[in-house]
C-alpha cells in the first residue's frame, strides 16, 4: 500500500488527513484502497495522514479480514471505543477529507452518512471532499493498466470492424441480420480473444440509436436492412480489477449515399468531441486547471450552437479507472446531470462521447483519453472521423 502520492497531494492542498469510513461495504473507495476482497459487517475506518503512518480501525468480529494487512491496526468492540479512536486519531487535525460532496453535488463521492460527518465536525475538524484524492489514489492508471488498456483498445477496435463487416457481408449476400445477432457476435468475439465485458454491447438500428442505453431484444430483435442507420457501443477490458475498460461508440449507414441529415448530425457530434479534447490538451499545455464540467460545456456548446440542445440526453463523458465498472470513480465530463468540479489530473482517464439523439436516429461518437503525466491528454482508442458505409 503506497500512500505517498495521495499524501503528497494532501500536503499541496493543506489537508491534514483522509478518513475513509465504511459500513457493510458501502464505501467502494475504502475497498479499493485496501487490497483484498472482504465484507464488513460492522463499521471500519482508515485514516491516512498527510505525513506518517496510516492506521486502521476494525471491529473484532471483522478482524480476521484485516489481520494480514501490513498496517497499524486497532480492534474495537463498542461504539464508545469507535468514537474514542476517532477523537484521538483526529486530534490536532484541522482539515480532513472524507467521501463527502457539498450539497450532494457528486453522487459518486457522496458516500459517508450525514451523521458521521456531523460527528467528525463536532471534534472541531473541517470536513472537505476527497473527490480529487480518490482520483490520485484510486482512479489513476498504473503502468500495467496503461499497457493493458492499449491492448484492449486494439482488440475492441478490431472486433468493432468485424461487427460492421458481419452486417456488410449479410446485406451484400441478401441474408438477414439483426441487432441481437450482432450483439451476441461481439460478445462471443470478446471471449475468444480473452476480453472481459461488464454488460453486453449496444447494437441499435434507426430510432433505437436515439436511446443512449438501448438494449437489443432477444425475443423480438429488429432487423438491419439496406438504408438503415446503425450505432454500435462496445466496451471490454483485460480481465482483472487492476485493468481499465476500452469503451467506444461508432455509427454506420447501410448504403452508399448517407442522407444529408445523418451526415449533418454526425459532423456536429464529431466537432463537439474534438472541441472537448482540444480544451483538455490546451489546458495541459498551458498548465491551467480544467474541471470535468468545463470539458462537458466545450462539447455541449457546439451541439447547442448547431441547434440541437433538446437532443442532448446525457453528459459528455465518464471516468475510466481501474475497477469492476466501465464507469470509473474519477472525473466525469458533466455539467448536465451533475456539476463535476473534479480536476483533470495526471494519470487519470475518461471518455469523450457527445451525442445527438433524435426520435428517428441518434449519433454518439466516443473515444478514450488518458492523461499521460509527461505528454498530457492522449487518445488511447480508435477515433471515428467518417461514417462507416455498410455496402
Amino acid at each position: 500500500m503506497d500512500f505517498q502520492p495521495v499524501q503528497k497531494y494532501m500536503c499541496e492542498q493543506r489537508i491534514d488527513g483522509w478518513l475513509l469510513y465504511d459500513f457493510r461495504g458501502n464505501n467502494q473507495v475504502f475497498a479499493q484502497v485496501l487490497p483484498g476482497k472482504r465484507w464488513t459487517t460492522r463499521r471500519a475506518a482508515l485514516l491516512i495522514p498527510s505525513s506518517g503512518e496510516a492506521k486502521l480501525l476494525a471491529h473484532g468480529i471483522d478482524w480476521n479480514q484485516f489481520e494480514k494487512l501490513d498496517i497499524s491496526k486497532h480492534k474495537y468492540l463498542s461504539w464508545r471505543d469507535l468514537r474514542e479512536w476517532l477523537s484521538n486519531s483526529l486530534e490536532g487535525m484541522g482539515r480532513v477529507a472524507m467521501e463527502y460532496a457539498p450539497g450532494g453535488a457528486l453522487p459518486v463521492v457522496s458516500i459517508v452518512d450525514a451523521g458521521t460527518v456531523e460527528f467528525v465536525r463536532s471534534l472541531g475538524v473541517e470536513v472537505v471532499s476527497s473527490a480529487n484524492m480518490i482520483q490520485v489514489c484510486v482512479a489513476a492508471w498504473s503502468k500495467q493498466a496503461v499497457e493493458g488498456h492499449r491492448w484492449a483498445s486494439a482488440e475492441v477496435a478490431k472486433i468493432k470492424d468485424e461487427a460492421f463487416g458481419l452486417i456488410r457481408d449479410r446485406l451484400k449476400n441478401s441474408k438477414s441480420v439483426n441487432e441481437h445477432e450482432v450483439q451476441q457476435f461481439i460478445a462471443e468475439r470478446f471471449k475468444a480473444v480473452g476480453l472481459q465485458a461488464s454488460e453486453p454491447p449496444i447494437v441499435a438500428v434507426n430510432s433505437h440509436s436515439g436511446d443512449p442505453h438501448f438494449e437489443p431484444s432477444a425475443s423480438a430483435p429488429s432487423p438491419i436492412k439496406p438504408g438503415d442507420w446503425v450505432l454500435i457501443d462496445l466496451w471490454a477490458r483485460k480481465p482483472g480489477d487492476d485493468n481499465v475498460f476500452s469503451d467506444i461508440t461508432w455509427t454506420g449507414f447501410a448504403g452508399r449515399e448517407v442522407p444529408a441529415k445523418h451526415r449533418e448530425i454526425f459532423n456536429a457530434v464529431k466537432v463537439a468531441r474534438d472541441a472537448s479534447l482540444a480544451w483538455a490538451v490546451s489546458a495541459w499545455k498551458h498548465k491551467e486547471t480544467v474541471q470535468g464540467w468545463e470539458l462537458d460545456e466545450a462539447a455541449r456548446k457546439v451541439i447547442i450552437d448547431a441547434g440541437y440542445e433538446k437532443a442532448i440526453r446525457h453528459r459528455t463523458g465518464h471516468s475510466l479507472s481501474p475497477g469492476p465498472l466501465v464507469h470509473g470513480v474519477g472525473m466525469n465530463l458533466d455539467n448536465l446531470e451533475t456539476h463535476d468540479t473534479r480536476e483533470m489530473l495526471a494519470g487519470i482517464g475518461f471518455t469523450i462521447e457527445p451525442g445527438i439523439y433524435l426520435p428517428e436516429f441518434g449519433v454518439r461518437n466516443e473515444i478514450d483519453v488518458y492523461v499521460d503525466p509527461t505528454s498530457g491528454p492522449t487518445v488511447t482508442s480508435c477515433k471515428q472521423d467518417e461514417i462507416v458505409l455498410l455496402v
